[in-house]
């Protein structure tokens, strides 16, 4: 690969809370390695290209998340993209998003689909920091660090049969209630799930951005978009990174 090339998805509206950061996480950890990256913005209403090798989506409010998914609907580029294995990163209201549907501004909307996850409402909003011990499924096989970020939302996810939780709560709420998560689904995989990993998605509602605070997820994503396994990536070690997990990881 000549160049690791970035697709950062609709900040225009999935920007809210930083998660544009994550795709700067990717660019420069790739380029202390001696590998070329670059970012390309993709905003409303413009064509999502296919052929990136590696697609980040943020956050969002209500209004944001109905016109990307109204958009990514239309264009299908990102579902293309997704179907040929290329990771994509999902934060927050993207993770609701990309599910089969999610409510906002007070009605059921339909979601992308590349997530089998519904999103309705929390009863109280999921507010503080979040931990988890990753569950290694599907594309996060490699992973062994602790995750944490902050989380802000007020939907409570719940997970079909096709997609399982990124990672087991240790501290904070996750995707949803876990007190009520069995008698809503029915189902004891969502209790103490965070996240969802389907296919090459994997979706977070961690934010920090996530993956300045979690280097070995960062690390994760630009080994599968180079085709390449965790391990065959060069060790990077920068003293603040270290620092800050030391702080955050309890």
């Amino acid at each position: 690969m000549t160049e690791l090339n970035i697709g950062l998805i609709l900040p225009d509206v999935l920007g809210t809370y930083g998660d544009d950061g994550n795709a700067l996480v990717l660019r420069q950890r790739a380029r202390m390695r001696g590998i070329s990256a670059q970012i390309h913005t993709v905003k409303l209403n413009e064509p999502v290209p296919s052929n990136f090798d590696l697609y980040c989506l943020g956050g969002g409010e209500d209004t944001a998340q109905i016109l990307a998914a109204d958009h990514l609907i239309r264009d299908q580029g990102l579902t293309r993209a997704a179907q040929a294995g290329r990771p994509v990163l999902a934060i927050c209201a993207g993770l609701q998003v990309l599910g089969e549907s999610f409510r906002a501004g007070g009605r059921v909307v339909d979601g992308v689909g590349l997530i089998d996850a519904t999103t309705v409402s929390l009863d109280n909003r999921a507010i503080g920091e979040s931990q988890s011990i990753p569950t290694r499924a599907g594309i996060t096989a490699e992973l062994s660090e602790p995750l944490n970020g902050f989380e802000n939302h007020m939907g409570a996810t719940l997970l079909g049969a096709s997609a399982q939780p990124l990672g087991k709560v240790t501290h904070g709420m996750g995707n949803c209630d876990p007190y009520k998560a069995a008698d809503i689904a029915g189902d004891y995989k969502q209790k103490d799930a965070e996240g969802a990993v389907q296919g090459s998605v994997i979706a977070t509602y961690m934010h920090g951005p996530v993956l300045a605070r979690n280097p070995q997820l960062a690390d994760l994503l630009l080994a599968k978009a180079m085709g390449i396994a965790l391990s065959e990536l060069a060790p990077l070690e920068i003293e603040a990174v270290v620092q800050l997990r030391k702080e955050r990881v309890k």
